[in-house]
This record gives structure tokens, sequence and C-alpha cells, in this order.
């Protein structure tokens, strides 16, 4: 019997990895497989990566040329699910859940479309400013008086104080919920804003990078050869103006997100949950989708042109050419599409 196939911690919490073990495909090799984006925000069938990093791909129209008239049973059907992952902008798990569902793409386990308990632990700092309006209404305390330690779902369901039994019945009221429901709408509470946490970070450790980024652009237009090419030099001020807005509206929509969360504490009630999860969760595969085409060309970029080593003017231009202006529109499309979501 073939060993079961589960996707690693790094590709259940990666931006652009998925792990085709996680959906029903019939193709023994292909199970192994994962779809990759690249810094062109294209998809490739990733078949091998040894441990030096090499890796071994095919572009998605490729793989039916790849196999043996063995697989000629279930090749099509795998391919017609292939072919619809092909389009998706991200493969963050956040974006899966609605992607997948769109396209009618069942997994394998739902616990693969949930990030690790290793990045959800690292996320805890991140997702006190989210509980602790919760459980300053509940306990009448500040997140900072309880042990980090505490499983707050289990005190939720077991609470021993009058107060925080008063409280809860009074949050179960304004959510329309019974007192007992109070512990599942927690961990709805919880996922929707892990999410945030999570894309958070996400944008917070791209953001310095691409602030580097713009100023190695900026030292190409220092190069004679650019200054006496004036539709190169507005190619490079073109990008640098795209790559800057991208950043800030992408952060003017996690200040929406933040302000959004804030109001639900003012004015809690199940209508207004489920407002803010829809609104949230709306822009779940646009977010995902930027971040993902930031994260891989700024990924690119570091590799291509190390600190020690920043390029000359024609390999900057090249490298500009090939693999940053490739994709960019799509994710300025998908910044743009955000504004209808407002």
């Amino acid at each position: 019997m073939e060993e079961a196939l589960k996707p690693t911690t790094e590709q259940q919490d990666s931006l652009h990895i998925l792990p085709l073990c996680m959906i029903p495909i019939k193709t023994p090799a292909l199970r192994r497989a994962c779809l990759v984006k690249n810094s062109r925000l294209e998809t490739a069938v990733e078949l091998f990566r040894d441990k030096a990093g090499v890796s071994g791909q095919l572009n998605v129209q490729d793989l039916p040329d790849f196999f043996q008239e063995s697989d000629a049973d279930s090749l099509p059907d795998d391919m017609v699910k292939i072919r619809g992952l092909d389009k998706m902008p991200s493969f963050d798990v956040y974006s899966c859940r609605i992607s997948l569902r769109a396209l009618g793409i069942a997994v394998n386990d739902e616990e693969y479309l949930k990030l690790s308990s290793e990045r959800q632990a690292i996320l805890a700092d991140r997702m006190r400013e989210f509980t602790r309006p919760l459980i300053a209404q509940v306990f009448g305390k500040d997140v900072d008086g309880l042990d980090e330690s505490i499983d707050l779902i289990a005190m939720l369901r077991n609470p021993h104080q009058e107060d925080t039994r008063a409280n809860l019945a009074k949050l179960a009221r304004e959510l329309d919920v019974k007192v007992m429901e109070i512990p599942r709408f927690v961990e709805d509470y919880g996922d929707i804003f892990l999410s945030l946490a999570y894309f958070r970070d996400c944008l917070d450790k791209i953001a310095p990078t691409v602030e580097r980024f713009i100023v190695w652009l900026q030292e190409m237009k220092g190069a004679w050869t650019i200054r006496n090419d004036r539709p190169k030099e507005r190619m490079i001020d073109q990008v640098e103006e795209d790559m800057k807005e991208i950043v800030r509206l992408i952060n003017l929509r996690f200040d929406t997100f933040d302000r959004k969360t804030h109001d639900f504490w003012d004015n809690a009630s199940a209508d207004h949950f489920k407002a803010v999860r829809q609104y949230i969760t709306s822009h779940h595969t646009s977010v995902g989708g930027v971040l993902c085409g930031l994260t891989m060309k700024m990924d690119s970029w570091k590799t291509r042109f190390p600190t020690k080593n920043p390029g000359g003017p024609q390999a900057r231009m090249e490298f500009l050419i090939g693999e940053i202006l490739p994709g960019l529109d799509t994710i300025k499309k998908l910044e743009r599409s955000a504004i209808d979501l407002k």
C-alpha cells in the first residue's frame, strides 16, 4: 500500500506552493508533485526538489507529453483539476479555501486548509490585538493579565467566576446565540483574524525588501546608459511607481480591516460579525495574490542580486524586463479589484 502523503509544514504555510497530495489526484507521479508560482506568477508543476534546492519543473500545458500510456485513464481528469488550479493567484490556505470551493475540488483532509501549528504559534503575538477585546469583554481584564498558555475556549466552556458567566450571557444575547455556542463563535472569530495576522505577517516580511528594491531601481537611473535612454528611464520610473502604489494600497486595506475589527466590538452582534467576516474573506484571494506576487518577485531579486553583488546596469535592466515586468500588471489588477469590495 502506498504511503499516505500529506503537506509539509513549509508547504502548508506557503503563499506559492500547493502540494497535489491535498486533493484527489489519481496519477501516481502527480500525487507527489506540487504546483508552484514563479516570479512571473506563472504556475509550474514541480515534480521533484532535492536537498540542494534543485527543482524539476514542467509547464502545466506540457504535462500530458511527459506521462506514459499507463496514465491515460487517470491523467485527463487530473488535468481538468490542475488547469483550474493553474488560474489561482495564490496557494495560501485561505485563498485555497475559496478557490477550491469555487472550482468544485475537494480536499483529502480539511486540516490541509489550516496553517500549521508552528506558524500559528509564531503568529500568537499578532493575534493578541484581535483577542484582547474579546477577553476584556468576557473576563473583564486585559489579555496581558492572563497566562499566555491558558486555553481560552476551555475557559469559555467552563467559566468559574460569576462575573464571567454574566458577561458570557450578555455576549450571547448580543450575538443572538446560546451561551454554549460561544466557544464555536470564538473559534470562528479566531480563524478569521488568524488569517489577517498571517497576511499582515507576510506583508511585514516583504515590505523592507520592496523598499531596498526601490532604492536599487533608483540607483539604476544614475548609470549613464540609462540617463541617455529615456524609454528605459521611463520604464524604471513606472515600475517604481507601481511597486510603491501596490504596497500603499494593500496597507490601506489592512487599515480598513483593523477599523472594521475595532468597530465590531463597539457594536457586537451576529449580523455585524457576519458582515465583518464576509468582508475579510472576500479579500482573501486578492490579498493572497498580491502578497504571493510581491514575495516571489522579491525572492527572485534577492537570489539574483545578493547584497554583495548588486549587478551592473545591463544585468539589472535584463532582470527588470525578464522577471519583474511579467506578471506586474496581474498584481496591479488584483489590487485594483479590491476597490469593488469596499
